[in-house]
C-alpha cells in the first residue's frame, strides 16, 4: 500500500512536470500565431488547452484522494497541497497562453500588434517560454538555488512590460485606441504568465524546505550597515 501510495506522488509531480511543458510551448506557439497572422497555428493553441485542463482536473481528483485515503502528514502532505497549488497555477498559465491565441484569432488576417512592438512582444514570449522551463525543471530537480532565481529573472519581465506601456504612453503613438487595448492586455498576459511560472518555483521552495520563499530570500539579504 505505501509503494502504490508514493508511485501516486511521484505520478502528480510528473503531471506537474507535464502541464509546465504544456503551457510552456503553448505561449511560445501562442506568440508565434499572433505576431505572424497565423490563424491555424491559433486555433492549436486554443484547441489544446483542453489538454492542461484535463490534467489539472485528473490531478486535483486524485489529489483529493489522497487526502481522504491517506490522511498524509509532515512533507507529504506538503507535497499534495503544493501540488494541488502549482496545478492551479499552470491551469491559468495555460488559459493565459489561450487568450493570447484568441486575441490572434480575432485580428486575423492582421497581427494585434503594430510592426514597431514586434521584438519586444517576441521576447515577452520568449521569456515567458523560458520563465515556465525553468519551473518545469525547477519541479523535477526541487532546486532550491534555481527557484530563487525566477524572481530575478521575472524582473526582465516587468522591465518589458514598463516599456509597453512607454510606447503606449508616447504623444506619438499612431495605431489607435483599438490596437492600444490589444497591446495592453498582451502585455497584462505576460506577465501574470511570469508571475505564475514564479509562483510555481516559490511553492517547490516550500515544499523542499518547509518556508516561504519571501522569508528565506529577507534572510539571505545584507542589511544595510551591517
Amino acid at each position: 500500500m505505501r509503494d502504490a501510495y508514493h508511485e501516486e506522488l511521484d505520478s502528480i509531480g510528473e503531471d506537474l512536470v507535464e502541464m509546465a511543458r504544456l503551457v510552456g510551448s503553448a505561449i511560445g506557439r501562442a506568440t508565434t500565431a499572433m505576431l505572424d497572422a497565423d490563424l491555424k497555428l491559433a486555433e492549436t493553441v486554443i484547441a489544446a488547452d483542453e489538454k492542461v485542463d484535463d490534467l489539472q482536473h485528473d490531478l486535483e481528483a486524485r489529489a483529493i484522494a489522497l487526502l481522504a485515503r491517506q490522511q498524509p502528514v509532515a512533507t507529504d502532505l506538503r507535497i499534495v497541497v503544493t501540488s494541488l497549488r502549482m496545478s492551479a497555477d499552470l491551469e491559468r498559465s495555460g488559459d493565459l497562453a489561450q487568450h493570447v491565441a484568441k486575441l490572434a484569432r480575432l485580428r486575423f488576417p492582421e497581427s494585434p500588434v503594430p510592426l514597431d512592438l514586434h521584438a519586444t512582444l517576441l521576447e515577452m514570449g520568449q521569456l515567458a517560454q523560458r520563465l515556465m522551463a525553468k519551473s518545469a525543471e525547477v519541479i523535477i530537480t526541487k532546486d532550491v538555488d534555481l527557484a530563487l532565481q525566477l524572481e530575478q529573472d521575472d524582473d526582465e519581465m516587468d522591465l518589458l512590460h514598463r516599456t509597453l506601456f512607454q510606447h503606449l504612453m508616447d504623444d506619438r503613438w499612431k495605431h489607435g485606441i483599438e490596437t492600444a487595448v490589444d497591446v495592453t492586455l498582451l502585455g497584462r498576459y505576460y506577465e501574470r504568465f511570469a508571475d505564475h511560472a514564479v509562483s510555481v518555483a516559490k511553492r517547490v521552495v516550500y515544499l523542499v524546505t518547509g518556508e516561504h520563499a519571501d522569508e528565506i530570500q529577507q534572510l539571505e539579504t545584507p542589511v544595510e550597515g551591517a
